[in-house]
């Protein structure tokens, strides 16, 4: 019935960590979003966010944009044509896993009925 062991899962090894795929998610949602509110909306820590923010962007993921709203210092991030990309075949790869076990599923189901 099997045709071998199932390929070995395609994931983004740089945004499968559950804060940074997070991140880009919440990023995915919008054109640009101040790092307060990614911060929040993630339910992270400052540091934390720093860390991933620079690992992102360090990959092309994630673009980080620093200015001033009056006087005050304010950093926005956004996700990169390349992020975009990234998350979607990340995603693409676990709704692959979802339908193959769905498939499976149905098989042993169908299997079992003959059976």
């Amino acid at each position: 019935m099997s045709a071998g062991p199932p390929p070995e899962p395609a994931f983004d090894e740089l945004i499968h960590q559950p804060t940074r795929l997070a991140v880009v998610a919440f990023l995915s949602g919008c054109a640009e979003a101040e790092f307060r509110a990614v911060r929040e909306g993630c339910g992270i820590s400052e540091s934390a966010l720093s860390k991933v923010a620079a690992t992102l962007e360090a990959a092309s993921y994630v673009r980080l944009r620093r200015g001033y709203v009056g006087k005050r210092p304010r950093t926005w991030l956004r996700l990169t044509p390349e992020g975009r990309r990234a998350l979607a075949a990340h995603l693409a790869e676990l709704q692959r896993i979802a339908a193959s076990a769905t498939a499976l599923g149905a098989a042993l189901e169908q299997a079992a009925a003959e059976g």
